[in-house]
């Protein structure tokens, strides 16, 4: 079995935990936390040893009344791999320790590329993660663009993609950012960063991206128009991509119209926190003028990265190949609206 070591257990990490959870082949070895709070407390309800990831705050756990495994540090030490689910900037400072201990590493989409050996997204390029030590596993919104992509460059080829990105304001637990009421562009330059991002993923890759943030919470919208390489009818398209596991089509006759009556219908199907690890794409929208493509999408951001962090241990271990690895989890995460 896989020891997999969870570092932070906030919005992604107790994700990825629960996930890695599923997996016929790994076993989550523990989690740490920098403080005491309700995740921490949930962890260990949940089973989980709980580790202290800043040593000089482990008494604070004490004096919460949970028991903690020790420090961080024996928790790196005694996995084969470690998730780094901390805030921005954080996973690169836990580099050093990472390599101390030589533990390979994933990373989360906020840490610069210049940090890993390979950015990773499961359906595109699996097998350049494979025996990488340091793995930066991309954003929500790369993740969720790398998805569409890759099916129609093997199919059809890309010449050019231009992408705006509606972002929401922040996710429904950051009090920090709100209450909002504006609508921002975001950044106020052209091309925002997330153009540059994806081309971690395809380096050959003609993309423009632009970005706004918006004062929502539930989840991000793409507008996508992909220049392909040849004329190709829409039903075309909406049949690739009902082909891909990963890409959930909305039919019309299911009245979603926006991404609250999505989140409800993710809650209404059982899934864990609403969650929606797939690409929600309007089968609607999806049109062709030409060689032109046109498709809306909603990206749930809280989780769309999750089932990539669990294909991208396997891939850096070397324990399956991407349809292996991607098929054990879609099943054992119950992935497929």
């Amino acid at each position: 079995m896989i020891q997999v070591a969870i570092n932070g257990y906030g919005t992604i990490g107790k994700r990825v935990a629960d996930a890695v959870r599923e997996q016929p082949d790994m076993e989550v070895v523990g989690v740490a936390k920098t403080r005491p709070n309700f995740e921490a407390e949930t962890a260990l309800e949940k089973g989980f040893s709980l580790y202290a990831a800043i040593e000089e705050r482990a008494d604070q756990f004490a004096e919460a009344g949970l028991e903690i495994a020790g420090p961080v540090e024996d928790l790196v030490d005694e996995a084969d791999v470690v998730v780094d689910a901390t805030p921005s900037g954080i996973g690169a400072e836990n580099k050093a320790m990472y390599e101390e201990y030589d533990t390979p590493a994933l990373y989360q989409g906020g840490e610069d590329a210049d940090l890993v050996d390979v950015s990773f997204n499961a359906r595109s390029n699996f097998e350049d993660a494979v025996d990488a030590d340091h793995v930066r596993v991309v954003s929500c919104n790369t993740t969720g663009l790398s998805r569409v992509l890759a099916p129609l460059r093997e199919a059809y080829g890309v010449e050019k993609v231009r992408a705006t990105l509606v972002r929401r304001g922040g996710d429904p637990g950051q009090t920090s950012r709100g209450p909002i009421n504006d609508i921002l562009p975001n950044p106020v330059t052209i091309p925002s960063h997330h153009g540059p991002d994806v081309e971690t993923i395809f380096d050959d890759l003609d993309i423009d991206t632009l970005g706004m943030k918006v004062p929502a919470t539930l989840m991000h919208m793409h507008s996508l128009n992909v220049t392909l390489s040849e004329e190709v009818d829409a039903s075309e398209v909406r049949d690739l991509f009902a082909d891909e596991s990963r890409l959930f089509l909305i039919p019309e006759r299911m009245d979603i119209d926006g991404s609250g009556k999505l989140k409800e219908y993710a809650m209404d199907a059982g899934r864990p926190r609403g969650d929606i690890w797939e690409n929600c794409i309007w089968e609607e929208s999806i049109s062709t003028v030409g060689t032109d493509l046109y498709l809306f999408q909603g990206i749930h951001q809280e989780s769309d990265v999750v089932p990539e962090n669990v294909d991208a241990i396997r891939a850096v271990l070397g324990a399956a190949d991407a349809e292996e690895s991607i098929a054990t989890t879609d099943e054992t995460m119950g992935i497929g609206l």
